[in-house]
């Protein structure tokens, strides 16, 4: 606030308490009057030094006003209209992502790229606008730069910069998952004792494969091309690094490659590679042996040879632990196939111990998924009973022939489909029976279960990537802007990561994600924001990083001071 001198027409001057603020639709400075104090001649009757005396004052107001010791005032025009070009509310809740993102000084390896360039917009801000919106709100790039106003950020680049940044976010990638690798390390500490890794894949909206998007085994059973992504999580729950891979990749063929970029880049002692099934194969074992790693992978019961499948039914040795959950191991010289320099698949004998268990709860489960496949396959029964099935899904609990396989007799005149009960017989025999295979012989039976069960968080990693972050449909198509679009996903995901372990794990991420959505803030008036939502998530967001999220009123300058310290 300041002291205003008019001059009127009539040559006298005219004192008032103005303040000055920055219209929101024009973002141009503006005065408006705070108090009117009189004409310059009938208050130096009153005062010796009226323009002194009131210029005092206004300093003062000022700083009563900043230090909240004056009530708000403001008025509304009861016809005052909503300008739909005109952004009044704002979300300040991406400071909390801010606040990971500049630990993890994501911004200097942006700054410190672009010297090399001669580019005339922000790598940094446009990639971490993108970054703020796939946690916030989920779209396309597109919208993404369109909606900028609905956050407290102060960039400016345009669209078609936007989609050229994409791919100097390529170019950059590896170096850029590194960078964040070690800033991890050195900030937060880095548990690599246990790798975990398993693949998924996401699918596109187009109807012919190209290089990159290719049909091959889609999670969702859709027929669409797809392209696979191989990721790996640290002993905490946290993204160490992805890749990506053509869709018709086989799940099992994109460890060795992860895994190679990991040891050449990231300089990684011993480590325990923990996945399921699909990676249990000779080849995997024989890398992760070669190259003086561990292993702990599930394994198939029903599909297992005949000595383990004897080892599993034989109540011989197990150790029963509680309500019915047993556990027994036992160390094995087993027999891997392994492609030789020759190209020729041969046999390698080497030590493994077998972990196998039985859990009353998964009996249960089985028991109630097999029930629904089989009641499923009754009903396709009924509607195709002369239409020969194939063995996938529900329809491999159908057998599907027109001759008795013992005899040889053509069956004539009878329903081609009948459920095959001899396959659900030899199923529920393994009902509630699991296998895990392992390289630490000497590591106890329930810490080689323990570790393997943490699976449930890459798992889960794959969930918030689809769900929270939807990182699909995508909405770019060369392969350099989709490999662009991932690196912001899981840059995305680290973030949201980061924040459920300095939140002490005590809300899911789809929480963290709503609340910090809703912290928003209205304007009113006067360069005053309102705010209207806190409880006791937004709280603790705060405190993790150092924001006073509970005031009702602040002003634009409070606004940038809080995103600014978040860049310290």
């Amino acid at each position: 606030m300041f002291l205003k001198k008019d001059k009127r027409p009539n040559g006298r001057v005219y004192l008032s308490i103005v303040e000055g603020y920055r219209d929101p639709k024009t973002k141009k400075p503006k005065q408006r009057k705070v108090k009117s104090l009189g004409y310059l001649d009938d208050l130096e009757k009153e005062y010796y030094d009226p323009i002194s005396h009131f210029s005092l004052l206004a300093k003062q107001m000022t700083e009563e006003a900043k230090n909240k010791e004056l009530p708000l005032d403001f008025s509304f025009s009861p016809n005052e209209t909503i300008d739909p070009s005109v952004v009044l509310r704002k979300n300040l809740g991406f400071t909390v992502l801010s606040y990971f993102y500049h630990k993890l000084r994501i911004n200097n390896f942006f700054i410190n790229r672009q010297r090399n360039l001669s580019i005339d917009y922000s790598l940094n801000n446009i990639f971490q606008m993108l970054v703020y919106f796939r946690v916030l709100d989920p779209c396309s790039k597109k919208s993404s730069f369109e909606n900028m106003d609905d956050y407290f950020l102060d960039f400016n680049f345009g669209i078609n910069d936007v989609y050229r940044a994409l791919d100097y976010f390529n170019l950059y990638k590896d170096d850029l998952l590194l960078h964040i690798h070690e800033m991890v390390r050195m900030t937060y500490g880095r548990d690599m004792s246990n790798v975990y890794y398993d693949v998924t894949n996401y699918y596109f909206e187009i109807d012919e494969s190209d290089d990159f998007r290719k049909k091959g085994v889609s999670k969702e059973h859709r027929p669409n091309p797809i392209i696979q992504m191989g990721l790996l999580m640290d002993n905490s729950g946290l993204p160490i690094t992805y890749k990506l891979f053509e869709g018709n990749t086989n799940d099992c063929s994109t460890l060795m490659p992860v895994l190679n970029d990991l040891k050449d880049d990231y300089g990684l002692g011993r480590i325990i590679v923990v996945a399921d099934k699909g990676m249990n194969t000779g080849e995997n074992i024989a890398y992760n042996i070669l190259h003086k790693n561990g292993y702990i992978y599930s394994q198939t019961v029903r599909g297992a040879n005949a000595d383990l499948k004897e080892y599993v039914l034989s109540n011989e040795d197990y150790e029963e632990v509680c309500d019915g959950f047993k556990i027994k191991s036992r160390i094995v010289t087993a027999n891997i196939w392994v492609e030789n320099v020759s190209g020729k698949k041969v046999q390698v004998p080497i030590e493994q111990k077998q972990v196998v268990f039985y859990s009353p709860d998964y009996a249960k489960r089985a028991r109630y998924e097999r029930e629904k496949a089989i009641e499923k396959a009754r009903e396709i029964i009924k509607k195709n009973k002369h239409k020969k099935m194939p063995a996938k899904g529900a329809l491999k609990y159908i057998i599907s022939t027109s001759f008795d396989s013992k005899t040889g007799e053509v069956y004539e005149c009878m329903d081609l489909n009948h459920i095959d009960e001899e396959r659900i017989k030899e199923e529920e025999k393994f009902d509630g029976y699991y296998a895990i295979v392992t390289s630490e012989l000497d590591m106890p039976d329930e810490k080689v279960l323990d570790t393997y069960r943490e699976l449930w968080r890459i798992e889960e990693s794959f969930k918030i990537t689809k769900g929270e972050l939807k990182a699909r449909p995508v909405y770019v198509s060369t392969k350099e802007h989709i490999e662009a679009h991932f690196l912001i996903c899981f840059v995305s995901l680290l973030l949201i990561r980061l924040l459920e372990i300095n939140t002490g794990h005590k809300y899911s991420s789809k929480a963290l994600i709503y609340e910090m959505r809703n912290i928003t803030g209205t304007y009113l008036d006067k360069n005053y924001y309102m705010f209207d939502h806190y409880n006791e998530i937004v709280k603790d967001l705060g405190k993790t990083v150092g924001i006073d999220f509970s005031k009702r009123f602040m002003t634009v300058g409070e606004i940038k001071k809080i995103v600014s310290q978040m860049k310290n």
